[in-house]
């Protein structure tokens, strides 16, 4: 039930749905009620005897008396208008009933649509908004698949669960306990005879459900893997292309999908078989009311009239209407529930990386950039061990050294995507863990090895860290980039779609789309992490003039393997094995000739970032 309550308190405001479904589908359950209680009238008038007309004309004293007050009024129109007047007057009022009941029906059902979609725009807006806001170590160890599969999925199979909730608290047990009490007013004897063998229709029932939720879980999870599958094989399509790997990838998926299948074929047979035993139940429970109903009134033991009789056959064939709703609800209700509970672990996920309170703005950037005693390390292995440093302002710094020696976990750090487990990494004496991440990260620049672009225009990619630019801005980081030329030469200009992260451009092409997004936004410190690692020697070149740009006047900690990148750097970090091991720029530590010395000569800097 907890569950359940989290889950609808993203339907707030309730009330503003929850009362006029109240209301409507009140109506709508008198009015669906009274369509069957009218058939008694309807058969009296038809079929009225003097003797049968003598017996019902009195006007009943108990107000629950719904039946002999039906057939009083419709003996007594048959008084007054005659047979065929009174027979137009009660067809009126039966469509007139079926009109209003209708009408009701749908207004409840427009409700219920609305306050669905209001819950799935909420609930989805609340599980996106905790992703982002989640750290960037949270998504190194999860399935990129399995999130989607909760925002989207997971979060659709909610919103259905809670609305089809709602009908099983209001409008289901209002139905059944309207036909209930029709069924009293004909038949006391009858009704608590029928009473007596709906208990064993809800064990059968019960027992059919009662593993679904465990098995909608399991098939959330199958799912989420199984479009995990896919968006690796659309991701690495030409990886699996080159390594001949197609009907492996083919394999994986299909192993998954045939899981997933199994597994609803299994659930189908469950919530499918719900229904025809009910049905079947059903039918059983009305043929024993009929027999036993009939054999009262041929042996004249039941002051029950025919027209009566076959009203209250026609009314009991009706409560396993609710009863199967209620049935199939409870069906949905398992699937949502299990699949809320994974929607819910994503939102309670609490970022480990979070602002403090009271936390300050960082405002500008004036003096330098001071890192101490710092150790970093994941789960099992130690990437850096007690580093200072100090990176004084508008000065470049570089970090080289081997694969694995922690140069892209230190540069993680500043903006805080990660945290240290001991020191400190102030600016301007501020410790980075006491200002505001917004102001911390609006104070960098970031361009990777990747470039990360997205399936918009080239224009909405350059202005992506700054929306509000004017075009000239743009067109004048684009420059500075030495993008502008090739971005003119492109089918629409600024205006052209870059395709699925930056696909219709080349390597060379989508890094100086990076860069200029990073010149657009204009911050004082520059992060560059083996921003020319992957182009060839002209994309370098290119590049590399577009970086010399971007750095000018700006303090930057550069990661690079290529001589051409670092050898003008102010200061040049070597790190091994999560330590600095040599410091200075390019012409002292050749001179030292150590580590720095030998990567230089053979060309071997880091290429992987941890």
């Amino acid at each position: 039930m907890k569950t359940y309550f989290r889950l609808l308190a993203f339907a707030r405001p309730i009330e503003k749905f929850a009362i006029p479904y109240l209301l409507f589908t009140v109506l709508g359950v008198i009015f669906n009620t009274l369509n069957l209680a009218l058939l008694a009238p309807l058969l009296s008038t038809l079929f009225n005897t003097e003797e049968g007309a003598e017996t019902a004309v009195v006007k009943p004293e108990n107000w629950t008396d719904v039946f002999g007050y039906l057939n009083y009024y419709a003996l007594q129109a048959n008084e007054q208008y005659g047979p065929l007047g009174a027979l137009k007057l009660v067809c009126g009022v039966i469509i007139l009933s079926v009109l209003l009941g209708n009408l009701f029906r749908y207004l409840s059902e427009r409700v219920m649509e609305n306050m669905r979609i209001h819950t799935l725009l909420n609930l989805r807006k609340r599980v996106f908004d905790n992703v982002m806001n989640l750290h960037v170590g949270y998504f190194s160890n999860q399935r990129k698949g399995d999130i989607i599969s909760k925002i989207s999925s997971d979060v659709q199979v909610v919103q259905f669960s809670v609305t089809a909730t709602l009908q099983v608290i209001f409008k289901e047990p209002l139905q059944l306990i309207a036909y209930i009490f029709m069924l009293f007013a004909i038949s006391y004897k009858l009704t608590v005879f029928s009473l007596l063998v709906i208990p064993i229709s809800a064990f059968f029932i019960a027992k059919i459900v009662k593993r679904l939720k465990a098995q909608a879980t399991q098939a959330q999870h199958l799912y989420g893997v199984m479009i995990s599958y896919l968006d690796e094989a659309l991701s690495g399509i030409k990886i699996i292309k080159a390594f001949n790997a197609t009907e492996l990838i083919k394999d994986k998926f299909h192993n998954e999908n045939v899981k997933y299948s199994q597994l609803g074929k299994r659930m189908a047979k469950r919530q499918q078989l719900s229904s025809p035993v009910s049905e079947f139940l059903g039918v059983t429970m009305v043929t024993g009311i009929v027999l036993y109903g009939g054999s009262l009134i041929i042996n004249n033991q039941s002051e029950l009239s025919p027209s009566d009789f076959i009203a209250y056959i026609a009314l009991f064939s009706q409560v396993m209407r609710p009863a199967k709703a209620l049935t199939n609800s409870f069906s949905s209700i398992h699937s949502g529930l299990a699949a809320g509970e994974r929607v819910l672990e994503l939102i309670d996920e609490n970022p480990e990386i979070k602002d403090v309170p009271n936390a300050r703005e960082l405002v500008d950037f004036k003096e330098n950039i001071e890192i101490k005693d710092l150790s970093f390390s994941y789960p099992g292995r130690p990437v850096l061990k007690n580093i200072n440093l100090i990176i004084p302002k508008g000065k470049t710094v570089a970090l080289v050294g081997p694969s694995g020696g922690g140069k892209s976990t230190l540069m993680d750090l500043l903006p805080r995507f990660i945290e240290p487990q001991h020191g400190t990494i102030s600016i301007d004496g501020f410790d980075i863990r006491k200002v505001t991440m917004d102001s911390l990260r609006g104070m960098m620049g970031l361009v990777n090895q990747d470039s990360i672009l997205f399936n918009d225009t080239i224009y909405n990619n350059i202005a992506f860290g700054n929306p509000a630019a004017r075009a000239e801005e743009v067109e004048a980081a684009a420059k500075i980039a030495n993008a502008h030329e090739f971005i003119l030469e492109t089918e629409n200009g600024y205006q052209s779609n870059m395709g699925d992260r930056g696909l219709k451009l080349s390597g060379g092409q989508k890094q100086r789309i990076c860069i200029a997004r990073a010149v657009l936004k204009n911050p004082p410190i520059m992060l560059l992490d083996e921003a020319t690692s992957a182009l060839d020697t002209e994309s370098e070149k290119l590049v590399q003039e577009a970086l010399n740009n971007l750095m000018k006047n700006r303090t930057s900690l550069v990661i690079a393997h290529r001589l051409s990148t670092i050898q003008n750097a102010d200061i040049i970090i070597v790190l091994e094995g999560g330590k600095i091991i040599e410091q200075g720029n390019h012409q002292e530590l050749l001179a030292r000739e150590g580590l720095y010395h030998r990567l230089v000569h053979m060309q071997q800097f880091s290429e992987v970032s941890e």
